[in-house]
């Protein structure tokens, strides 16, 4: 038979005895790494790089219809400097890439980065010498969002999979120091 709460309190008088394990209210233990990630999950500033058709969705993600307010990635930044997520939205081409590759470099450290659309990812349907076959040539990319174009409850879903993602990052308060 398992052990309650009232089988495990006892009062003998005014002293009063508990068995088991009683967890003091009001606090919560946790690890510093498990803080620092927590933080970083909830607050994810995407930039917005639309090239193609993605971007509508992309945009469309941020309208109250999908609310990603709820998932603490609201404030679409237009500068390199002041986010820490990069959302490469459709077609790259040759000649866009040294500057996308410039755009990643000015974020600063944590950054990701999600490839949505099949074109971003591996070029779609044009196979060509003008379009990159994939931005992961050019910067590494953490989440893939396959479709053409796809839903904003895909990019939705990638955003949760990045949060995950970053909630399990081992050492992160060293990193964060710039110790290890």
């Amino acid at each position: 038979m398992a052990a309650t709460a009232e089988r495990d309190h006892y009062l003998f008088g005014a002293l009063e005895v508990t068995y088991g394990y009683e967890e003091p209210e009001g606090v919560f233990l946790t690890t510093m790494d498990f803080a620092v990630n927590w933080i970083r999950k909830s607050s994810i500033w995407p930039m917005t790089f639309g090239l193609a058709c993605c971007a509508i969705e992309m945009m469309s993600m941020g309208a109250s219809r999908f609310d990603i307010a709820r998932f603490g990635a609201e404030v679409f930044r237009p500068s390199p400097r002041q986010s820490d997520l990069m959302v490469i939205a459709g077609r790259v081409s040759q000649k866009m890439a040294p500057v996308i590759r410039r755009l990643y470099d000015q974020m600063p450290e944590p950054k990701w980065v999600i490839s949505m659309g099949a074109c971003a990812t591996s070029g779609g349907v044009f196979n060509n010498y003008a379009l990159l076959q994939g931005v992961n040539q050019v910067i590494p990319v953490d989440v893939y969002v396959p479709g053409c174009p796809p839903r904003p409850e895909q990019l939705l879903y990638a955003i949760t999979l990045l949060q995950e993602k970053i909630q399990r990052e081992p050492r992160s308060l060293l990193k964060t120091l710039n110790v290890g």
